[in-house]
C-alpha cells in the first residue's frame, strides 16, 4: 500500500523532509515494507532559492490540495494562527498530522491532542524537541514502564554556543552572540533563543509527556542569558562550575517545577561537557535511573529525520489499520506549577573591601533559613561607576539547598544593605549536594 504524505511549508526543514523522502524512499521501503509517496508540497513562495530542488509536479500554493490528497499532513509552517487552523482542518477531515511546531504545541496543544484522540488520529511531534534526538519516542515508548521524576537539559543550541564561547575563550556575551549570528546559529532577532522561550516551549512539551498532565504554559518560569556577565562565568569556573541555560522539569510529590534559567553545573556533570550547538537531555526514572540523550538539536537534516520517523510510525498504523491513541494527558488532570524551587544558589554581591560585610549578609541569609556552603572573595579591585573612591570587590557565596521564596525575600533585604553596591546576582546551581 502506498501512503501519501503532503507537506505544508517548504522552508529549511520542509525542504529537508522532501529531500529525505525522495532520496531515501527505497531504503525506507526495504526497512519497513511501506511505500511513502509525496502527494503535494504547499508553499506561498516558490521563487526563493532552496538547497534541494522540489520537483515542479509536487508544488502547489494551495494547502487544501495537500489535505485532500494525503493520508498524512505535515505542518512545517510554524507559528500559532494558520498552523493551528491547518492542523484542525486536517484532523477534521480524518488526516493524521505530523508537526515540528513547538510554539503551538506548548501553548495550545491541549485542544489539538484532545481532538486527535477523539477521532482516533495521530499527531506526531518528535521534531518539536531536540531536532534529531529521539527524546519524544524514548519518553513515550522506551521509558513507558518508568515513573519519571526529572527531565532536564540543554535544549537550545544558540545559547549553548554563546555560553561555550564565554566559558572557553572568555568572550563577552555581545561578541559571542555576534559570532553566533555570523555562523548562522542565531537569528537576526535572537530573542526567542537568548530570552529562554525556545527552551521553555520544549520543556513544556517534554513535561506533558513525562508527567502525563497539562498545565498552562504561562506558569513556566523563564529566564534567559541576556544578562549573563562574563565575570560570573569566570568566577563559577574557579569554583568548579560550568554555566548552561538549563530547562528543568521536576515532580515533587503533587507539585511540578517547570523552569528555564542559567544554571551552574559541576564541571564533572555530563551536561557540563556538552558544548557548541549540541543539545543534551537527561531523564531520570524510578527503574532506569539516569539516561542522557545527545545530538544536534536543530538544522534541516536532523529535524527532517525526526519528521520522517513520525511519518513512518503513522504510516505503519495506517497499513496495519490500527488506532492511534495519543495518551498525552494520561493522568486526566491539570497541574499547577510551583515557583518555590528547591535549589542551591550562587550569589554575587559587589561590596566594599572591609571587615563586617560578610557578617551582615550572612545574618540576613540565616534569618531566612539559608545556609552558606562556601565563600569566595576576589582580591582584585573592581571600580564601579559612581564609586571611584571605593575599593569594590565581588563577594561570592554558595548556599546549601534552600527554597526560592526564602531566597527572594533574603535578596530583597540584602540589596538594601548599605554595604551592597548595585544589584545582587543570583544563579541557581544544579547538583546532588545538599
Amino acid at each position: 500500500m502506498k501512503v501519501k504524505v503532503g507537506i505544508v511549508g517548504c522552508g529549511v526543514v520542509g525542504t529537508g523532509v522532501v529531500e529525505l523522502l525522495l532520496k531515501n524512499s527505497h531504503t525506507i521501503r526495504k526497512k519497513t515494507g511501506i511505500e511513502l509517496q509525496i502527494s503535494k508540497v504547499a508553499d506561498k513562495d516558490w521563487q526563493r532559492p532552496r538547497p534541494f530542488p522540489v520537483p515542479e509536479g509536487l508544488r502547489t500554493t494551495d494547502y487544501r490540495e495537500v489535505i485532500e490528497n494525503s493520508h498524512i499532513v505535515v505542518e512545517l509552517v510554524g507559528g500559532r494562527g494558520f498552523a493551528k487552523d491547518l492542523i484542525k482542518e486536517a484532523l477534521q477531515k480524518g488526516r493524521h498530522v505530523v508537526t515540528a511546531n513547538k510554539h503551538l504545541l506548548a501553548e495550545e496543544g491541549v485542544e489539538l491532542f484532545q481532538m486527535a484522540e477523539e477521532k482516533g488520529l495521530c499527531v506526531g511531534f518528535e521534531a518539536s524537541v531536540g531536532g534529531g534526538i529521539p527524546i519524544i519516542k524514548a519518553l513515550r515508548e522506551s521509558l513507558v514502564g518508568n515513573k519519571i521524576s526529572t527531565v532536564y537539559g540543554i535544549l537550545n543550541g544558540t545559547t549553548n554556543y554563546i555560553l561555550t564561547r564565554m566559558f572557553q575563550e572568555d568572550v563577552e556575551f555581545d561578541m559571542a552572540l555576534k559570532e553566533a549570528q555570523e555562523k548562522g546559529y542565531a537569528e537576526a532577532d535572537p530573542s526567542l533563543d537568548i530570552d529562554g522561550w525556545d527552551s521553555a516551549h520544549k520543556i513544556a512539551i517534554l513535561s506533558f509527556i513525562a508527567f502525563g498532565a497539562f498545565f498552562p504554559f504561562s506558569h513556566v518560569y523563564v529566564e534567559g542569558i541576556r544578562q549573563v556577565d562574563l565575570l560570573d562565568v569566570e568566577l563559577g569556573r574557579e569554583l568548579g562550575y560550568t554555566l548552561k541555560l538549563l530547562a528543568i522539569a521536576k515532580r515533587r510529590d503533587e507539585e511540578l517545577e517547570v523552569r528555564v534559567h542559567p544554571t551552574f553545573l559541576p564541571e564533572e556533570d555530563p551536561l557540563a561537557k556538552v558544548s557548541d550547538v549540541f543539545n543534551a537531555i537527561m531523564v531520570e526514572g524510578d527503574f532506569v535511573g539516569k539516561t542522557m540523550f545527545y545530538g544536534r538539536g536543530a538544522g534541516a537534516h536532523p529535524t527532517a529525520s525526526a519528521v520522517v520517523s513520525d511519518i513512518v510510525d503513522i504510516a505503519q498504523k495506517i497499513v496495519l489499520n490500527t488506532t492511534c491513541m495519543q495518551r498525552i494527558n494520561w493522568e486526566g488532570r491539570e497541574y499547577s506549577l510551583t515557583e518555590n524551587f528547591y535549589s542551591r544558589y550562587y550569589l554575587r554581591f559587589d561590596v566594599p573591601d572591609k571587615p563586617g560585610v560578610l557578617a551582615n549578609i550572612a545574618r540576613v541569609l540565616a534569618d531566612h533559613h539559608i545556609s552558606i556552603a562556601s565563600v569566595l572573595q576576589k582580591e582584585k579591585v573592581c571600580k564601579l561607576a559612581g564609586r571611584e573612591g571605593d575599593h569594590i570587590v565581588p563577594l561570592v557565596i554558595l548556599t546549601h539547598k534552600a527554597y526560592e521564596t526564602n531566597m527572594r525575600r533574603a535578596l530583597e533585604e540584602i540589596k538594601n544593605l548599605p554595604v551592597v553596591v548595585g544589584k545582587p546576582v543570583l544563579i541557581r546551581v544544579e547538583e546532588e549536594a545538599e
